[in-house]
């Protein structure tokens, strides 16, 4: 059976107030998708930020309800921060019958939609089909598919420019004390996944086109950012964010009109998770 995991589609943020970590993200330069809201049942609100070939996500918890009642505990127990990564797959029940055959277990298989605001105005509707990976695949995290059916609501032409030049995910940042032995466990979840380390920092490669997930102790995440307070991202799920930019010039006259604190790291520059809604973004050159 082919495995039928692609890469990183996107991630999300899970934050504690929605409409204030997208004006942290809108200052630092991001266009912004306008506020996206789920069902009742769900009580969750979103804002997208879209790159051509992939793109992040703003969660946020609008209403208590019982379905977002684990989402709330993740909040009071981990704290704000980069909690998910969902993956590129084509269709998600073909996805959890081929991962089943591969001795990978899912969970959660199921479809639904959404309105979405779009930027001239008018009102389209998002469709997905989502499935998870069980809890015992995963070292720590969330991750899980996400099969696009209307990609046209969600990769808007409008929302593809950014002042700061963004223009894609480089790759996902998490801590890990045993990274020898998470590694090879995230990687048997993507179709290409392999594993290299060097200078402690063990890469999981995650498919053509696709960023690569990497994990560091909590010391060498801490060398990375010496400037950043990184107990200030979520606890038990991923720690930073890469993202390309075609200009650090421009992203770095974007930071200063955003009074944020620039921290200059060995691949470009940084802000610490007190400005990005408990993530760290560190931006380098595309």
């Amino acid at each position: 059976m082919t495995h039928p995991v692609k890469g990183i589609d996107h991630c999300f943020a899970l934050v504690d107030d929605l409409d204030n970590a997208a004006a942290q993200y809108e200052a630092l330069g991001f266009t912004l998708s306008p506020r996206g809201t789920h069902s009742a049942a769900k009580g969750t609100a979103n804002y997208t930020i879209m790159f051509p070939e992939d793109y992040f996500e703003l969660l946020g918890i609008v209403t208590p309800t019982e379905l977002n009642a684990s989402r709330r505990e993740m909040l009071a127990t981990m704290g704000q921060g980069l909690h998910a990564i969902a993956c590129r797959i084509d269709d998600a029940e073909a996805a959890a019958e081929a991962l089943g055959a591969l001795g990978i277990t899912t969970q959660g298989l199921g479809s639904f939609s959404r309105p979405v605001p779009l930027p001239d105005g008018s009102e389209g509707i998002a469709a997905f089909s989502t499935v998870s990976f069980t809890t015992d695949e995963t070292p720590f995290g969330t991750v899980f598919m996400c099969q696009h059916k209307t990609r046209e609501t969600v990769w808007v032409p409008e929302l593809l420019e950014h002042a700061n030049t963004a223009c894609g995910l480089d790759a996902v940042l998490a801590i890990s004390e045993t990274p020898e032995e998470d590694a090879p466990r995230f990687a048997r979840l993507w179709a290409d996944g392999a594993v290299q380390t060097e200078d402690g920092l063990t890469t999981i490669t995650t498919g053509p086109n696709s960023a690569p997930l990497i994990l560091a102790t909590a010391a060498r995440m801490a060398a990375l950012y010496p400037d950043i307070n990184i107990s200030g991202t979520t606890k038990g799920a991923f720690t930073a964010l890469r993202i390309k930019v075609r200009s650090l010039e421009t992203l770095r006259d974007c930071l200063k009109d955003a009074n944020v604190k620039i921290c200059d790291t060995a691949s470009g520059l940084a802000v610490g998770p007190e400005f990005s809604a408990g993530v760290i973004l560190e931006f380098v050159s595309a």
